[in-house]
């Protein structure tokens, strides 16, 4: 492990995984209506490895982290790129002008 004095200087993404309990929804089943779930705070997270909630602060601002992840995986994905983009264009070599594929 590593020592330092002070707080990190970048905040690093903590595995989640969703609560056991109320199986990620945050609300629980009572007798006759929904209560919220005590066990990840109503939000549906719990920490990964201790499984226990996290404070408030610190899930908005994880949820946040993985939020700005997927979204730049997804925008990654997009990017056609090789043989499917070259597909996608017009060539203009089929009958009429139409696109032509070799098929």
């Amino acid at each position: 492990m590593k020592k330092s004095h002070g707080p990190a200087f970048r905040k690093v993404m903590k595995p989640l995984r969703a609560c056991y309990d109320c199986r990620g929804s945050g609300l629980r089943m009572g007798m006759f209506h929904q209560l919220e779930c005590a066990t990840c705070n109503a939000s549906g997270w719990v920490c990964a490895e201790t499984g226990e909630a996290l404070p408030l602060a610190d899930l908005v601002l994880q949820l946040g982290m993985k939020l700005r992840a997927l979204e730049r995986d997804l925008a990654l994905a997009d990017q056609q790129s090789g043989p499917q983009q070259q597909y996608e264009q017009n060539n203009r070599l089929g009958a009429g002008g139409s696109n032509y594929t070799g098929d």
